[in-house]
């Protein structure tokens, strides 16, 4: 029975999200039921992509990035896929009729992550599109049902938030992003010159856009509020350990939130919600 199949592939889109994100599997724990499936599917996939450009060192990662590609564009056109995590995230696609250009989107900036770009602020914002803003808008997809007016209406603060938990990751992954992948993502940013006052000036882009986004997180529907706020508090929790932090001490070790920490972002988070704070 194919259900089994179809079963198999959401657990395994699950596992994958869980093995490799405590705050975005808490996160989607506290979404509506019925809705957490699609977005498993949606951080599986996500996920593939970031492996083959981030880890699989020693591979022939152009050549798996495009089969990865092909593949894609196998499944959605056959409804099926012998990839379980690839099978999850056509059906996902399908169902809640998410737009393919995001697809194409989200592999175009992975394929940037291939080449030494020196990067420009038009590059940057490319980039960030590609590998976040869209990712959020596919979750928003799902998130708003098919309510086509709902969605135009939410779309610029789901891409705020894409782009703030990007430019996160970005402050939390200088050391090895540079040291290891040989990557600098930020526009005009010269490592030997990186200091506090250049590191405040991005906190402050940062900071305008977890702001912006907060107004649209209060606007979601009630399946999905609760999750997305958390998820939103527990970057936001992550950000103010980053600004705590000297960019010296950036450049020396990757900034982390402990899981008991992260536990008591969920608690508080739960308090604040159910005051009424959003």
């Amino acid at each position: 029975m194919k259900k089994l199949f179809d079963e198999l592939s959401y657990e395994i889109s699950k596992y994958t999200t869980q093995k490799y994100s405590t705050s975005f599997s808490l996160g989607i724990m506290a979404l509506k039921p019925s809705i957490r499936p699609a977005i498993y599917a949606i951080y599986g996939y996500v996920r593939l992509a970031d492996e083959i450009v981030d880890s699989f060192h020693g591979y022939n990662k152009e050549k798996l990035l495009k089969r990865l590609r092909a593949e894609t564009y196998d499944a959605l056109e056959d409804g099926i896929s012998l990839n379980p995590i690839l099978h999850s995230f056509q059906e996902t696609i399908r169902q809640y009729e998410i737009d393919i250009q995001l697809i194409d989107q989200f592999l175009h900036s992975m394929e940037m992550d291939l080449r030494k770009i020196e990067y420009s602020s038009a590059l940057y914002d490319e980039y960030i599109y590609g590998s976040a803003e869209v990712v959020g808008l596919m979750c928003l997809y799902i998130f708003t049902g098919g309510n086509k007016q709902q969605f135009e209406e939410l779309k610029p603060f789901a891409m705020k938030l894409g782009s703030a938990f990007q430019k996160v990751n970005f402050l939390r992954d200088l050391k090895d992003d540079y040291q290891i992948l040989g990557r600098t993502y930020f526009p005009g940013l010269n490592m030997s010159v990186f200091d506090n006052s250049i590191k405040a000036s991005i906190e402050k882009e940062i900071e305008e856009e977890f702001g912006e986004a907060l107004k649209g997180i209060k606007r979601l529907p009630g399946s999905s509020l609760f999750g997305v706020y958390l998820a939103y508090r527990y970057y936001l929790s992550l950000f103010e350990k980053i600004k705590r932090t000297s960019s010296h001490h950036i450049l020396q070790q990757r900034i982390r939130i402990a899981n008991s920490q992260k536990l008591l972002v969920a608690f508080k988070s739960y308090i604040r919600y159910k005051s009424a704070y959003l």
